[in-house]
């Protein structure tokens, strides 16, 4: 009895949990196709799909998109490089202060990005970087790379050292089994840094936006801004629609990927034979 209730409360608070994100995801459905949406996004049988004919423009969601991919993807893959090449060492040598090191890098996880940006800014300003798009890629490739580091590492600890070992009995030097042996056998792993760091930086907003000059080098988490009015109006049908195409390429990511990574690391009997 004790254990039936047990469970029914965990399903319960599941069901909670899951209607908590369940209802903004319906109101985001129902106000991106009413002509007049309003912040309660009451279901009627009026629909239309004039909010999407709305933001479906180059300036509005074209170019802003191509400017979250770019961004991201430029910051994902330099990450996974430097985080892969930082974390080698880590995980194969026995450093003297490495336990410092890796406990420095979970304190700065913590710091929060406002705090950063003041001196960063000022720093882009010093140096005539202000409104740079490769500034700002390796600016946010450094604010990553911490917690990537963190997990790269331990991906790469999975990884058996005699693996390794092997390629250099056949000639291999560190640079050829960290590329031919490491790299695809922590594969899911690396996939896993890309994304992670991929998604954070889709939808950040506060460093393109305060980095950023133009609204032609903007992402699309900036252009969101551009669906409130001064005057505290808000065009709700719009930025539903615009929500909606703004998650398309992270869902579709997602779940390309999904059965990849729902794998785990089979090195079991790698060595045999």
């Amino acid at each position: 009895m004790t254990k039936l209730a047990a469970r029914g409360a965990a399903n319960l608070a599941l069901l909670v949990i899951a209607l908590a994100f369940l209802g903004p995801f319906l109101w985001v459905l129902i106000a991106s196709v009413q002509p007049e949406a309003t912040l309660s996004a009451a279901p009627t049988f009026e629909f239309s799909l004039d909010n999407f004919k709305a933001v479906l423009t180059w300036e509005t969601i074209v170019l802003p998109l191509i400017n979250s991919v770019i961004i991201s993807g430029s910051t994902a893959l330099l990450t996974v490089i430097v985080a892969g090449l930082a974390a080698y060492p880590l995980s194969r040598y026995q450093l003297r202060y490495r336990r410092h090191f890796m406990l420095t890098l979970l304190f700065t996880t913590g710091l929060p990005m406002t705090a950063i940006l003041v001196p960063v800014y000022a720093m882009f300003f010093r140096f005539n970087l202000y409104g740079s798009v490769p500034a700002m890629v390796l600016f946010l490739t450094a604010s990553s790379l911490p917690f990537s580091i963190w997990m790269m590492k331990n991906f790469m600890d999975g990884v058996p050292v005699s693996l390794e070992e092997a390629a250099w009995v056949d000639g291999a030097g560190w640079v050829q089994s960290l590329r031919a042996v490491v790299g695809p056998l922590m594969a899911p792993g690396i996939a896993v840094v890309a994304i992670f760091v991929f998604v954070g930086q889709w939808g950040n907003f506060f460093a393109p936006f305060v980095l950023l000059d133009a609204p032609e080098k903007q992402p699309a988490a900036v252009t969101i801004y551009t669906f409130f009015s001064q005057y505290g109006q808000v065009a709700y049908g719009q930025l539903a629609a615009f929500s909606i195409l703004y998650t398309a390429p992270a869902v579709v990511l997602y779940v390309a990927v999904n059965k990849y990574l729902a794998g785990s690391f089979n090195l079991g009997g790698a060595t045999k034979g």
